[in-house]
């Protein structure tokens, strides 16, 4: 009997070995996805550093069974108007909903939508994208955790990981490297590089290495138009829409053309369930018909869930 346990004994020990080597640390989860939290920065106006924060306590450092088995890093839960796929969790309350991707880009991509669709998330766009403070606190205001110290906590995050960089980042500044928790956070003097200036009441901020602005309630494009003293044609064409239709409430809009092709960093794009070609072509701060030529589609044509958008190089041809 003894011969069949040892061995049984052994796999036991070093499948555990494997499954705590497995785990991410804080410093390793940040690592791996802060391009991508500067990534939705630059479409969306929310700060890495609170997406960031938030993708660390949300997900335990991307660790948590939501993280690993559902790709949901930021534990939005399914809603109504969720039509994707499903996992279960006990939460709040026992076996709760929640929204499963295909992989870990739909969930960061998913949460600026949900910040960017939601009411009560609106006034967070108003403030300035390097007060992470205020977002932690706006976010504890608006419901999104119902922990009484959920803003001390992204805070506490934010400041021990020096994750503020992330919200100072530009085309041509190099990226800190995330300190050792021993050292003391010190924040940078840096000049604000996404917000150029302000035209009336609006926010110009640069996104994708572009200027937009963030939609507020109740204007029309015309009124834009006259306001921000463009062309009638401008905002329609900048932002690849048919001329009568009316923007929401904040949307991002582009206020200058758009690239023919995305930068280096942004090769391909994996589409999740609802994703259109106008919505990676906003994304992505790219012109709708060049992507559309450059992945053998025509005007009309939607991706399946799961197919690959080639943002810089031409779709191969199949064999």
């Amino acid at each position: 009997m003894l011969k069949y346990f040892l061995p049984l004994l052994a796999l036991f020990i070093s499948t555990s070995v494997f499954a705590q080597k497995q785990q991410f640390s804080r410093e390793e989860y940040i690592q791996k996805y802060y391009k991508l939290a500067i990534s939705e920065m630059e479409r969306s106006g929310i700060p890495a550093s609170i997406t960031l924060a938030q993708g660390c306590w949300e997900s335990q450092n991307g660790n948590s069974i939501l993280a690993t088995e559902g790709n949901n890093h930021f534990g939005i839960k399914c809603k109504s108007e969720w039509t994707g796929k499903k996992i279960y969790h006990d939460d709040d309350a026992k076996h709760e909903c929640f929204r499963k991707y295909a992989h870990a880009e739909a969930s960061f991509i998913d949460h600026s939508d949900f910040l960017m669709a939601g009411s009560r998330y609106g006034f967070l766009f108003q403030l300035d994208p390097k007060d992470y403070a205020g977002w932690a606190r706006g976010l504890k205001k608006a419901g999104y955790a119902t922990d009484p110290i959920y803003a001390e906590r992204l805070v506490k995050i934010i400041e021990e990981f020096k994750l503020f960089v992330y919200d100072e980042y530009g085309d041509n500044r190099q990226l800190a490297s995330i300190p050792q928790q021993k050292q003391e956070p010190e924040k940078p003097k840096v000049a604000n590089t996404n917000l150029v200036k302000t035209i009336g009441s609006y926010k110009i901020e640069m996104r994708n290495g572009l200027r937009t602005i963030v939609v507020p309630e109740g204007e029309t494009y015309e009124s834009l138009t006259k306001k921000l003293k463009l062309k009638d044609w401008e905002i329609y064409t900048y932002n690849d829409f048919g001329k009568g239709k009316q923007p929401r409430a904040n949307e991002i809009l582009y206020i200058e053309a758009k690239y023919k092709k995305a930068n280096r960093h942004h090769k391909q794009h994996i589409t999740e369930n609802g994703d259109t070609m106008h919505y990676i072509a906003q994304r992505y701060g790219l012109k709708l018909r060049p992507l559309l030529r450059r992945n053998r589609m025509n005007e009309g044509d939607e991706p399946a869930a799961g197919q690959i958008v080639y943002l810089r190089n031409k779709r191969p041809r199949r064999g």
